[in-house]
């Protein structure tokens, strides 16, 4: 494999300088931002439901941490746009997809550990499918339809059975359905629009991650009670 190997996957891009696609570049800041704001929630939390000896909530701060990973990770990818950035791009938001299902099956639906390992199986299974199902009506997007899916099932469950933060993760899915429309139209635009529209992609994926970590980290479990000493 050449880690170098040039990638020209977007309307902004038409050299491979450093600098070809600034807006997609800098709109990443959406992602630090979201994650500045996570981290804020987090320790507003931490501090008024959890004492210094208490249990916090390491899985929803390791939320925070990977969002702006996220933000880095394409960053890079529309700087050097090359395969190794590429991997620095998608690689923390499939990690984010399957953790966040399994986070919102377990914590927010509330199913069984087994039961919530289990059905994260079944979604990383059926991602596979999605190039075939999916490719014919959105091209190089059919990865992230299952994402979507899933979010908008699991936020209409939430709400329609009266469970906390439903409404929060359903807005998400609708905000990460106009995202990925507009990354949809992004080449067949690019004649009318030069600069595309993936840099508002990035900016409505941040939006959409900054309602998923408010519906973590408000309902985290919890705090288990501290020990005891003589």
């Amino acid at each position: 494999m050449q880690w170098t190997a040039p990638i020209d996957g977007y309307c902004e891009r038409l050299t491979e300088a450093f600098w070809a696609e600034p807006i997609n570049a800098l709109s990443n800041l959406a992602f630090l931002v979201a994650a500045g704001l996570g981290l804020a929630l987090w320790r507003r939390h931490d501090r008024r439901d959890r004492g210094p000896r208490q249990g916090r909530d390491w899985v929803g701060l390791a939320f925070v941490v990977l969002v702006a990973t996220i933000g880095l990770g394409s960053f890079l990818f529309h700087t050097f746009a090359n395969v190794w950035s590429s991997l620095a791009d998608v690689v923390p938001i499939a990690v984010f997809i399957y953790a966040y299902f399994a986070l919102a099956l377990r914590r927010l639906v509330g199913l069984s550990f087994w039961l919530t390992a289990l059905s994260t199986l079944g979604f990383f299974g059926f991602s596979f499918l999605a190039d075939p199902l999916f490719g014919p009506l959105v091209g190089g997007s059919a990865a992230y339809v299952p994402a979507l899916l899933a979010l908008v099932a699991i936020g209409a469950f939430l709400l329609g059975t009266g469970k906390p933060e439903g409404g929060t993760v359903l807005s998400a899915g609708l905000v990460f359905t106009a995202s990925l429309a507009l990354r949809i139209a992004d080449e067949p635009l690019c004649a009318d629009w030069p600069h595309g529209t993936h840099f508002l992609w990035h900016g409505l994926n941040a939006v959409t991650l900054g309602l998923l970590l408010v519906a973590a980290i408000r309902h985290a479990p919890p705090p288990r009670p501290g020990r005891i000493t003589a």
